[in-house]
């Protein structure tokens, strides 16, 4: 690999800064991630992932980039205790209140609890030579050259110690959706990227539950998109051999309450029983555990004029999307390779331009899936512009026909596990399957609740 750097340094130690520097490990003599947290001594929540306690996917996108930087980490993941599943196959999935008719699929899917398939890459990226971390390591502020032209490192203070300066050539914001950036730019002299937000007043609390072999019909997985009339949403998926991660919720305020009959009576309100069936008779292995997530956001740092060299902003500090939807891991995947390909491409000089305008490109695509359909709430404030109606409008219709339609489907789930682009669900021979679908079987829809009993 071409080398263009003594020295990187990456903000920020959850997946997408762990991504973020094996791209730099192709390219820089020395990668450098600074860490608020220390890391666990075991694959359990930390206080700086407090997503870490709820239900998350890995997109089939998603885990054949990571596999691509890591050979062989999937099997390790599944010698601790995942599984590899068929991400149709093995899952029950519902959505505009049906269940689609999924078949088995080349679409492969890795189930395990977010802190395993972090720890799996962080030990596999600081097994790296030339790749250290520094824990308990808060972020000061950027380093700028005397003309503000180019950041030149970062100032941190490491646990009880003084403050110190790490000279870098490249310096990667991997912070997250709370990242500081925006700020940091204002003050070398630079303008604030546009931010959007769809606000959704997202909740969702989760909780552990001792897993039966006959949970789920068999199945590995069950997701629940929300839907009228009261939009609720949910997952149950595998973690180990004997436990389930239930996760349930739902937009404006309406999320699901942390006491046992009151969890248990959301859970009912859910279009499938199953999972009122596990709530109810399960055991609980953990306490429940709530999250809120007010907004989907986006920073647009492709359209800033000036941007100073020799600085990165990455992942969730780039854009968030509304986590039901699964797609946060996938995107920080791809950006890294999108990271990986700007790096080898040309010297630095250019380099935010074309980082952001690639990743520009990366994002879209799950933006528009999440606050397309986000917007299908008619609470959710927003514009909704014809091509979105339209398109929630097409989806609706499409999902009808994937009741009983496992090619419909089929199309549906890869352009949600970002394996194909949505144009994919517009293809001739699609809306062929979508019309005949609704118009064969008179566009009327089985209650989603019996549809599920019957998976």
């Amino acid at each position: 690999m071409k080398q263009i750097g003594q020295h990187a340094v990456v903000i920020g130690a959850s997946m997408g800064g762990l991504l973020a520097a094996r791209a730099l490990s192709d390219h820089f003599a020395t990668v450098t991630i600074v860490e608020r947290d220390a890391f666990p001594s075991s694959d359990i929540p930390r206080k700086g992932v407090p997503q870490g306690h709820h239900a998350h996917g890995l997109l089939a996108r998603g885990g054949e980039v990571i596999e691509t930087f890591f050979p062989g980490w999937t099997d390790e993941v599944v010698a601790s205790g995942g599984r590899r599943g068929d991400i149709s196959g093995d899952t029950i999935w519902m959505g505009h209140g049906v269940t689609l008719n999924t078949v088995p699929s080349t679409l492969t899917g890795l189930l395990a609890s977010r802190p395993v398939l972090e720890g799996h890459v962080r030990r596999r990226l600081l097994a790296l030579p030339n790749v250290r971390a520094i824990e308990k390591c808060a972020m000061q502020g950027l380093v700028a050259t005397p003309d503000r032209s180019a950041v030149q490192g970062v100032r941190v203070r490491i646990e009880a110690g003084g403050e110190q300066v790490l000279l870098a050539d490249l310096v990667v914001d991997a912070s997250g959706r709370g990242s500081l950036s925006p700020a940091w730019l204002e003050g070398l002299g630079y303008a604030r990227p546009e931010e959007e937000r769809v606000e959704i007043g997202l909740g969702y609390t989760s909780r552990v539950y001792r897993r039966r072999p006959a949970d789920l019909g068999g199945k590995a997985a069950l997701v629940i998109a929300g839907h009228a009339p009261n939009w609720r949403n949910g997952a149950v998926l595998y973690q180990t051999e004997d436990r389930w991660i239930v996760s349930i919720g739902g937009y404006l305020g309406d999320h699901a309450p942390d006491d046992d009959q009151m969890f248990a009576t959301y859970a009912r309100s859910l279009p499938s029983p199953h999972v009122y069936d596990i709530v109810s008779r399960a055991e609980p292995l953990t306490d429940f555990v709530s999250y809120r997530y007010p907004a989907n956001l986006r920073r647009r740092y492709e359209r800033l004029p000036r941007f100073p060299k020799g600085f990165l902003v990455f992942a969730d500090a780039i854009c968030s999307f509304n986590p039901v939807y699964g797609q946060g891991m996938t995107v920080a995947a791809q950006e890294a390779s999108v990271l990986g390909e700007c790096l080898a491409a040309g010297d630095e000089a250019d380099l935010p331009q074309r980082f952001f305008k690639a990743v520009e490109r990366v994002v879209d695509v799950p933006w528009d899936i999440t606050v397309g359909n986000d917007l299908r709430h008619p609470q959710v404030a927003g514009a909704r512009p014809a091509k979105v109606r339209f398109i929630n409008w097409y989806i609706g219709k499409l999902h009808n026909a994937a009741r009983h339609d496992a090619k419909v489907a089929a199309a549906f789930l890869e352009v949600a596990n970002l394996k194909a682009v949505p144009e994919r669900l517009l293809h001739p021979a699609v809306v062929g399957r979508v019309i005949s679908g609704n118009l064969l079987r008179g566009g009327a829809r089985a209650p989603a609740a019996q549809a599920s009993a019957q998976v």
